[in-house]
């Protein structure tokens, strides 16, 4: 018999794209079959499009561009053999792939005020359902918006686009064979919002008003350019320009005021869209000037031949305005003519007064100086003399014994009489025996000591003690007393404490650190010592020893627990007691703060905040400092100082440049380990900051010489921080901006950067030192002239 033919492999459905190319194919086990095709149970002889192939065993029905009348159920029928299978013709809802991809790269832009119509076309199979969403909500007509549908296209209108019309829409085509979801953007600019308020009053002098504002919420779609500043007088209807501020600059110092005059300001946001809504001030008031008030007598501080140096302290009145220094006068004593000791006012509050004549009285007094004028003058100091202090000391007054025992003895004594200027610095005190002729120190002493207790004598040896003055060129005169430990060692002397510079009534102890405090007293017989801790009894780790007239309390690890006030109580066994009271606080290194935020709420601003450390809870004095790098590697540099809260501010950001950020936590002890942000902070660059536009001038007439509408300013600054010097500059055409240190060009030095936005150019120095320092210029030139402005950057220590 004759083999039987068989499918190695049937037909297998297929769904094609309309208009993509199609094909059916099938395996038969025989070369010699011949088959038929067959479509929708109709034979298939010939069909447009469709090609019938037969290699070997396979046999192939082949379409070359898929349509509607393609679709249906096929089938082969060859010998023994039949499979089926059908052709799906799939028609989704599509778009233009170019108009696609503008659509979805390039948003749609639009003015305020101004219509808008987003019409898209679309091929598929119908029906197509459109849907237009905006923020995920599907949008329908009102009395601005209107959708619409054709069988080939969907428009969305807008009538009158505002702010509120930005974002992102989407457009969902659907029909039987798929969705399509097209998204893209609108943009609709206008004119910034007005700046955030309310404008704060920085500063209110008779010379200048400063005042501060935030920037608009909402910048209409473009950056804010600049900043408008207007003034009306309280009483007037008319505003006056003040002048304009660049984007990045939020505060205006004007000092075009009047004592005791009252004004509103005004502050527009300008974009290239126009000019905000103005935000308005309340009234503000210029004070009107006051001198500073008289300062207390100068002191005398030494003197010598034909000099006396002198010091004062600062006025507690000082005006309206700060003090700019001192003038400073002196006369003979007995004389009512004041003369000047200087042709300029004196900035230190310390002043060495040469050329005076050797043995005359002098008197000093010293007036302060501010913008309002000089102020009244100090009292006349204490008369001094002009004279060489070569001089020893005089002798001590009044050397006597206030108490002794069988081995000990306890001396007084007087300061001498201090003439022609000798100061005394210290005492020593001295003891031989006597029927020895060598003396032997026992104590040296400071100035402020007139006591002493010299212990270790042996019973009834008499002895010479004495006491000497020293001085800055010697000893003085020594004074000598006789003496007999023991031979009145029966009279009774009441306790007393024996309290000097050396015993303190307010002590600070770190943590951990041993307390050890030493009360010297006398007493005769020996009192009855009590210690106490805020009125109780001390605790039981507290070792307290009391031995020849000296009581000790010794801790060895200091405790918080041990702050406190301690009482040592002296007691003669009659009920007559003495009392020494004394503070310890107990204190240690505080804890690092927490973890470290960073936001830009503002622009070109970074708001750093921070946990705070355990260790507020238990020290009032703690604070924190802020400190900045601009490399992983890079040197620290101090951002502020003595910050009592946990947020700072830093408004000197550059954009594109990465910092670093660390907080510290200090107290009187120290400071703690610091806590560190892992990761930069960045502020990208936006690209329009790097089209080059012409600069244009608004409100300057043509042709016009350079002229500075706000000069530089001079500037302190703390080394390594960042100095910014800013100034505005009008003039047409634009004028060529040339900056120089000491008469040095800074155009090509890579320590500074130049910056000009809009007529306000700054110089910025990223680090400063010590090399810094010095006077800065600025040149301002067009062919019509040329203008200068010049300031002087003084640099002081971070120390």
């Amino acid at each position: 018999s004759v083999p039987r033919c068989y499918l190695n492999k049937q037909l297998a459905t297929v769904r094609v794209l309309k208009g993509d190319p199609a094909e059916l194919s099938c395996t038969v086990s025989k070369d010699n079959v011949t088959g038929t095709w067959f479509k929708d149970g109709l034979k298939l002889t010939s069909m447009d499009g469709v090609v019938f192939e037969k290699k070997g065993l396979v046999h192939k029905l082949i379409i070359n561009k898929a349509e509607d009348i393609h679709a249906g159920k096929y089938r082969f029928e060859g010998g023994d053999v039949k499979t089926e299978a059908s052709i799906f013709v799939e028609d989704p809802p599509q778009v233009d792939k170019v108009l696609l991809k503008n659509l979805s790269s390039v948003p749609t832009v639009a003015k305020a005020g101004e219509g808008v119509k987003l019409r898209i076309p679309f091929e598929g199979r119908g029906p197509i359902r459109a849907t237009w969403l905006k923020d995920r909500m599907e949008l329908g007509d009102d009395s601005r918006i209107r959708v619409d549908k054709t069988d080939t296209c969907t428009t969305l209108a807008i009538s009158s686009c505002d702010r509120r019309d930005c974002g992102d829409y989407k457009v969902r085509l659907k029909n039987d064979s798929g969705i399509l979801e097209i998204d893209l953007k609108l943009v609709v600019i206008d004119k910034p919002q007005p700046p955030a308020g309310p404008i704060k009053i920085v500063e209110s002098s008779a010379n200048n008003i400063t005042i501060q504002w935030k920037p608009p919420k909402d910048d209409g779609g473009k950056p804010v350019q600049r900043y408008l500043v207007e003034r009306q007088q309280v009483g007037r209807n008319d505003w006056e320009t003040l002048g304009e501020t660049s984007r990045s600059c939020t505060s205006f110092t004007t000092s075009k005021v009047e004592e005791e005059m009252s004004y509103y300001f005004r502050v527009r946001a300008i974009n290239a869209e126009g000019a905000s809504d103005a935000l308005e001030s309340g009234e503000v008031k210029a004070a009107g000037k006051a001198s500073p008030g008289a300062p207390d007598p100068p002191e005398i501080i030494s003197a010598s031949r034909d000099s006396i140096t002198i010091s004062w302290k600062a006025p507690s009145k000082t005006g309206t305005s700060q003090i700019m220094g001192y003038i400073v006068q002196k006369r003979k004593k007995g004389s009512v003519t004041w003369l000047p000791v200087t042709n300029v006012p004196v900035k230190d509050k310390k002043l060495k007064v040469t050329s005076l004549k050797k043995g005359v009285q002098y008197e000093f007094r010293v007036a302060a100086v501010n913008a309002a004028g000089t102020g009244q003058p100090s009292e006349p100091s204490e008369p001094a003399s002009a004279q060489d202090p070569s001089k020893s000391p005089g002798q001590v007054q009044d050397l006597k014994v206030s108490s002794s025992d069988s081995t000990s003895v306890t001396l007084t004594w007087n300061k001498p009489e201090v003439q022609d200027g000798n100061a005394v610095r210290g005492y020593e005190v001295e003891m031989r025996a006597c029927n020895s002729l060598s003396w032997s120190k026992c104590f040296t002493l400071p100035a402020e000591s007139t006591s002493c207790r010299v212990q270790g004598l042996q019973p009834r040896e008499r002895l010479l003690l004495r006491v000497t003055a020293l001085g800055d060129t010697g000893p003085g005169e020594p004074v000598e007393l006789e003496l007999c430990p023991g031979a009145a060692a029966a009279a009774r002397v009441s306790p007393r404490f024996l309290i000097d510079d050396t015993v303190k009534s307010f002590l600070v102890i770190k943590a951990g650190d041993p307390i050890r405090v030493k009360i010297p007293f006398e007493g005769h017989p020996e009192p009855e010592v009590t210690w106490l801790k805020d009125g109780l009894p001390l605790p039981s780790r507290a070792a307290l020893s009391t031995e020849d007239g000296i009581t000790q309390l010794l801790l060895r690890a200091a405790e918080p627990s041990d702050s406190g006030t301690y009482t040592v109580e002296l007691g003669d066994g009659l009920g007559k007691r003495e009392t020494f009271s004394f503070q310890v606080q107990i204190t240690d290194v505080p804890q690092p703060p927490g973890a470290i935020r960073l936001e830009e709420n503002v622009p070109n601003t970074v708001t750093v905040t921070w946990e705070p450390s355990a260790s507020e809870q238990w020290d009032k004095n703690l604070y924190y400092t802020l400190l900045k790098r601009e490399s992983p590697k890079g040197l620290w540099h101090v951002l502020g100082d003595l910050i009592y809260n946990n947020k700072f501010t830093f408004t000197r950001v550059v954009p594109g440049r990465d910092y670093y950020f660390r907080v510290v936590a200090k107290n009187d002890v120290g400071a703690s380990d610091p806590s560190e942000t892992v990761q930069p902070w960045r502020i990208w660059k936006k690209k329009a900051e790097f089209r080059v536009k012409a600069q244009r001038y608004r409100g300057v007439n043509q042709n016009q010489p350079p002229r500075f509408l706000v000069p530089l300013k001079c500037h302190v600054v703390v080394t390594g921080s960042e100095c910014r010097m800013s100034c505005a500059v009008g003039g047409h055409p634009a004028p060529k901006i040339t900056w120089y240190k000491d008469s040095r060009d800074l155009s090509r030095d890579p320590n500074y950067f130049c910056t000009n936005d809009f007529g306000v150019c700054s110089l910025v120095v990223l680090g400063v030192t010590k090399q810094d320092e010095g006077e800065y210029t600025v040149e301002a030139s067009n062919d019509l002239g040329r203008a200068f402005s010049k300031a002087f950057l003084a640099i002081k220590g971070n120390s």
